[in-house]
């Protein structure tokens, strides 16, 4: 006889049969009628090939075979222990548990959540929690988001893959910034300068020299001169700093570099810098990676 023949409903029925020996009280503790009750026992005598329970020569209740009373303990160990496995709740402590969370962030991500991510971590994990922060690959990141390589993705709206969780983390809308003492001076920009201006383009895509602002443009009849095309936002700073480049980005990724750097609105409608966090569906209800979800949410908010 193997487990896989067994329903585990008549265990749970001879465990109650065995307690209560009296198959009309045991009807009445799971809910079911009598008639049910007693073909559940003839199941079961058939299963174990044995009586299991008789009746008593007094006619009133049963007497367990000495099968059943073998199989009386054992099957109420097994039963509770399964009971225990069933409604026990998943738990996470970041001050006591040991996890290396992955998380994939796009540059720009990585440059707002960063610094109050870590100023959280310090005060709020343990030894035992690692944040191991990588870029996204486009091409591979919804596979990698289902079988657990990657447990959050914090990018671009349009970068998230299709059938995932996501939460709106922040819209900021796009500027274009310049070093302080930049030639063009610091008067509103229009259309016709801000194409002849010579841009610098923060991109994650090996060797592109097109960006988000690029295809607006392209909407409007108009084209920009892209001469650098750089992985990281944080090279861009210096080389504005250093030369007359400009570089178009998110708002908020320039308010600490206002002491070298000047922004300005852009001369024509643009889309908006939308930050997006995704997670995979079967990781929703995970209580470690909710943690680290709200704490990302929250350090965005403090941003």
């Amino acid at each position: 006889m193997s487990l896989r023949q067994i329903d585990l409903n008549l265990l749970v029925s001879l465990d109650v049969l065995l307690n209560e020996r009296n198959v009309t009280r045991a009807a009445e503790r799971l809910h079911v009628s009598q008639p049910a009750m007693s073909a559940q026992l003839s199941r079961l005598r058939r299963i174990f090939d044995d009586p299991l329970l008789l009746p008593a020569e007094t006619g009133r209740g049963m007497i367990p075979t000495a099968r059943a009373l073998a199989l009386g303990t054992p099957l109420r160990s097994a039963l509770k222990h399964l009971d225990s496995v069933i409604s026990q709740q998943p738990t996470f402590d970041p001050l006591l548990d040991t996890r290396t969370f992955h998380v994939a962030a796009s540059d720009n991500a990585t440059a707002l959540i960063s610094l109050p991510l870590i100023q959280r971590l310090i005060t709020q994990v343990g030894p035992e929690i690692r944040i191991a922060f990588r870029a996204p690959d486009p091409r591979h990141i919804a596979e990698q988001m289902e079988d657990g390589r990657i447990d959050l993705l914090v990018d671009a709206e349009r970068q998230m893959p299709e059938n995932m969780k996501t939460h709106l983390l922040l819209q900021e809308r796009f500027v274009m910034a310049q070093r302080k003492g930049h030639p063009r001076g610091t008067g509103a920009l229009d259309l016709d300068s801000y194409c002849s201006l010579r841009h610098v383009l923060v991109s994650s895509e090996t060797g592109s020299v097109r960006g988000y602002m690029d295809e607006t443009l392209q909407g409007l009849g108009r084209q920009r001169s892209i001469v650098y095309s750089v992985p990281q936002f944080i090279l861009v700073p210096e080389i504005l700093r250093h030369s007359d480049y400009v570089c178009t980005l998110p708002a908020m990724l320039l308010t600490r570099f206002s002491d070298v750097l000047d922004t300005f609105e852009l001369p024509f409608p643009a889309p908006n810098f939308t930050l997006r966090l995704a997670w995979h569906p079967r990781n929703h209800a995970d209580p470690a990676i909710s943690w680290l979800r709200e704490l990302i949410k929250d350090a965005v908010r403090s941003v």
